[in-house]
C-alpha cells in the first residue's frame, strides 16, 4: 500500500494528492509510512531474500535435493538458517525435490473411470450412434428413498 501512497503524492504526478489524505483514505497511518520511505526494504526481507537465492542456486544444481539438504548447502555458501525456515522459504516458492512429491494427488490427479460404468453397458446403433443400456445382471437394492412412510412414525404418545 506505501508504493501506492508514494506514487499519489509524487510531484510530478498529474493529480497529486496529500500523504495524509490518501492515509486516511485507505485507513493507513503516516508515521509508518514515513518509517517505511526511509527505508523501503527491510533488514528481515533482504536477509530472507538472500538465504532464498542461496536455497534457489542449490535447488538448481541438485533438484532431486529435498529442504535439508538445500539448508545444509546454503550453509556451506554462508547462508545459516533454521531447518524450518529453509522449509518455509522451499515451501512459499514451491521448490520441491523432484521425488517428494507424488504427482496426480489433489486437484491435479485425474480422474478414474465413472462408478456407473459397470452398471451400464454400450451398444452401437446405426450411423455411429452410441446408446446407453442398463445392465439386468441383478436388481438395484433398496433405499431409503424407496420405502413408504409407515403409519405408526406419526401416530401420538398419549
Amino acid at each position: 500500500m506505501y508504493p501506492l501512497v508514494r506514487e499519489l503524492a509524487a510531484a510530478d504526478a498529474r493529480a497529486r494528492v496529500p500523504v495524509a489524505v490518501t492515509c486516511r483514505v485507505l485507513g493507513l497511518a503516516r508515521q509508518p509510512y514515513y518509517r517505511w520511505l526511509v527505508s523501503p526494504v527491510t533488514d528481515a526481507e533482504l536477509t530472507e531474500a538472500h538465504r532464498a537465492n542461496a536455497l534457489f542456486d542449490a535447488h538448481r544444481d541438485d533438484p532431486e535435493f529435498g529442504h535439508r539438504f538445500l539448508v545444509d548447502e546454503a550453509r556451506a555458501a554462508g547462508q545459516v538458517m533454521a531447518e524450518r525456515t529453509g522449509w518455509r522459504i522451499c515451501r512459499d516458492n514451491r521448490w520441491w525435490s523432484v521425488f517428494g512429491k507424488r504427482k496426480g494427488r489433489g486437484k491435479n490427479a485425474k480422474a478414474g473411470p465413472p462408478v456407473h460404468d459397470d452398471r451400464c453397458g454400450r451398444r452401437q446403433r446405426g450411423h455411429g450412434e452410441l446408446l446407453r443400456a442398463a445392465a439386468e445382471e441383478r436388481p438395484r437394492p433398496p433405499t431409503l428413498a424407496d420405502q413408504e412412510r409407515t403409519p405408526d412414525r406419526h401416530r401420538d404418545l398419549d
